[in-house]
């Protein structure tokens, strides 16, 4: 999770796309919006064998937001790839 977390920091979609099981894996992973988010840390809530939950926090256009996500993982040929995720209700 940390990993892809400083991939989307520094843009780098390869490393992403690579790390993203193929059965969920986009075409398509363009991280080049503009203007870009400025990452600003990663909080891990709580995990287990294959859930990570999370909150990314970041800036975009001055304004703080964050991103709060459940993470499923999925083990293959010795690796870890992302599954898919979803987004808790806020409390």
């Amino acid at each position: 999770m940390r990993s892809r977390y400083c991939a989307y920091a520094l843009g780098l979609a390869s490393y992403l796309k690579d790390t993203w099981h193929a059965s969920t894996r986009p075409a398509v992973l363009d991280l080049g919006e503009t203007p870009r988010p400025q990452w600003m840390g990663l909080e891990i809530k709580k995990s287990d064998t294959h859930q990570v939950e999370f909150v990314a926090r970041y800036k975009l256009n001055g304004r703080a937001h964050k991103l709060h996500e459940l993470s499923d993982f999925v083990f293959e040929d010795g690796r870890w790839f992302y599954r898919s995720g979803q987004f808790p209700q806020a409390s």
